[in-house]
């Protein structure tokens, strides 16, 4: 399978980052099955076979805070320079970790869309990195009923979902 020059330049980079890191792992450009993905994101797994669940622990990190730096930095650092157009974002996956993140964001959405519609108010949800906000706005997205926007900045930032 030949894959694209976002893919592999983010499969580089991390195999660099990894190492640095004293972990020796192939990481694999390929989207696993079940994955919510959109146009402009590449997947990059980290194979969590040849890691010992303290290793894993540790990329991961507490609520996630550690893949997501490294997911932040992915996408930040490698689309460097590159025209507006051209930008890709990364998901990295460790151990099923983003796919049940997918599915717990995918329920928050239901959630926070039922309150919104039987409430007639504004649902507010905190708590989520720029990119599962950007998840969030997708899953919702398809209900011409509600409208999603962000509030706040950074490190407070929200995501509103509202009944039109």
């Amino acid at each position: 399978m030949t894959l694209d020059i976002h893919t592999q330049k983010g499969i580089d980079w991390l195999e660099t980052l990894l190492r640095l890191a004293n972990l020796s792992v192939s990481v694999q450009g390929v989207i696993p099955e079940g994955a919510w993905v959109e146009a402009d994101n590449r997947w990059l797994t980290i194979p969590a076979h040849h890691l010992t669940p303290t290793q894993i622990q540790i990329l991961i990190g507490q609520d996630g805070e550690v893949i997501d730096a490294i997911q932040y930095l992915a996408s930040a650092l490698l689309n460097l320079g590159q025209p507006h157009g051209e930008r890709v974002a990364y998901t990295i996956e460790l151990d099923g970790y983003r796919l049940g993140r997918q599915q717990e964001l995918r329920a928050i959405a239901e959630e926070s869309a039922a309150k919104a519609r039987s409430s007639g108010k504004e649902v507010e949800i905190r708590s989520l990195s720029s990119a599962e906000r950007r998840q969030v706005h997708s899953f919702l997205q398809e209900c011409s009923d509600l409208e999603t926007f962000s509030r706040g900045n950074e490190p407070d930032r929200r995501l509103i979902v509202k009944p039109l």
